[in-house]
């Protein structure tokens, strides 16, 4: 099967001349083999030495575990500097140790970029910082752009999205094709994989192993002991997603205390399940809700957990699947820290603020259709917030069309 390759491939081809060690993270299955594979391929084209290990060998694995050193075993002498492919880090007992180790001997001579799994897992054993010495990426299911790419093998439909990023008054040709598409992304998400399967029913299947068999392994790795609790807390969660992240309510539905129920959340954040959103303020902090919202990091995931797979129009839940989508298109495009939702306990909301600096950006509110979005009720946003205009993003719009298209 042929590779496709993904846009963190170019950002670590950028970095090949850094010192730096590069650790590759990001949910299971979410495609990190496939891009050292592809990086291989790329060195290999480009006549640099090169080579891939597997930590899923136990005999690779034990060589390694016995001393860093090890490692220069598997390398002939070369005097041109070597790029070692580690697949699966974590599996070492000493992570930390080993890439410190070899960074510090052996940095003239080759550089190493490995993935791990879990970034829980890889704080467990990741003991040390690591300053100055690693550079961490990481790789998350399938954007909806590189689920064009995946789904057509060409850049056809990309293209026509960044026209509709660029110009505001674009009408697209392929409007019917791209919501049809969408259709899919919203329902199934982007788990390679998944998004390679052409029958819906095996789609299903697909998401339903990876949301037992690969949660589960993220559970044990974490040391959580509960596990049923733990999977009735993130099936809670997907039908609460862009809701206040309200700890006691779990605390008294899971009769667990709010220090449990806040591990949990921690390691469902570090597993790359889900990811938290925190307030907006500057001039009102008295008023603002403290809570912060949940998502997704894949709404195939959030779907199978909730077993909601019917057409958008009919769901119950249309408004936070495209709430959750717009999250997902914040999250590839800012850092975490910039995005931010606006609340107060009189019930005034923004779904999201994005900060370019600290006294300007932009707020979006989120709506399935427009004709359900009044100006007026977010008037005391854009009164007290004049440098963050606000602007609506929705599946259906008053031309007809989806705004969604173009975040």
């Amino acid at each position: 099967m042929n590779l496709i390759s993904r846009p963190i491939l170019n950002t670590i081809i950028k970095n090949l001349d850094f010192e730096e060690f590069t650790i590759i993270t990001g949910p299971r299955q979410s495609g990190k083999t496939s891009v050292l594979i592809l990086l291989k391929q790329f060195l290999e084209n480009e006549n640099h030495p090169v080579y891939f290990l597997s930590l899923e060998n136990p005999d690779i694995l034990t060589r390694l575990n016995s001393h860093p050193e090890e490692l220069i075993s598997f390398i002939p002498k070369t005097d041109t500097k070597t790029f070692i492919l580690i697949d699966e880090i974590q599996y070492l007992k000493n992570p930390t140790n080993f890439l410190k180790y070899n960074f510090d001997l052996h940095r003239d001579k080759f550089k190493i970029i490995c993935t791990g799994s879990s970034a829980f897992y890889i704080d467990q054993k990741f003991k040390d910082s690591l300053a100055g010495r690693k550079q961490v990426l990481n790789l998350f299911t399938l954007s909806f752009e590189e689920f064009l790419l995946f789904k057509t093998g060409n850049n056809k439909l990309t293209e026509e999205l960044k026209e509709l990023n660029l110009r505001e008054e674009y009408v697209s040709l392929q409007n019917n094709k791209l919501r049809q598409l969408l259709d899919e992304y919203l329902t199934f998400g982007g788990y390679p994989a998944v998004v390679l399967s052409e029958n819906n029913e095996r789609k299903q299947t697909l998401l339903k192993e990876l949301s037992q068999s690969y949660i589960k392994r993220d559970i044990l790795e974490s040391g959580i002991r509960n596990e049923e609790k733990l999977f009735f807390l993130l099936k809670m969660l997907a039908a609460q997603t862009g809701s206040l992240l309200n700890l006691n309510q779990f605390s008294t539905t899971l009769q667990l205390s709010t220090t449990a129920i806040n591990n949990y959340i921690t390691t469902l954040r570090k597993t790359f399940h889900i990811e938290l959103v925190r307030p907006f303020y500057m001039n009102l902090k008295k008023e603002l809700s403290k809570m912060p919202k949940v998502y997704f990091n894949d709404l195939g995931m959030r779907n199978i957990l909730l077993n909601q797979f019917q057409n958008i129009d009919d769901r119950l839940d249309k408004g936070e699947l495209i709430e959750n989508y717009v999250f997902l298109q914040l999250r590839n495009k800012y850092n975490l820290d910039q995005l931010k939702f606006w609340r107060t306990t009189d019930g005034n909301e923004v779904d999201f603020v994005v900060a370019n600096s600290f006294k300007n950006g932009f707020a979006i509110e989120c709506k399935f259709n427009e004709k359900s979005f009044n100006r007026n009720k977010y008037k005391k946003f854009t009164t007290e917030y004049p440098d963050f205009p606000l602007q609506v993003k929705s599946y259906i719009n008053l031309k007809n069309s989806t705004s969604l298209f173009s975040i």
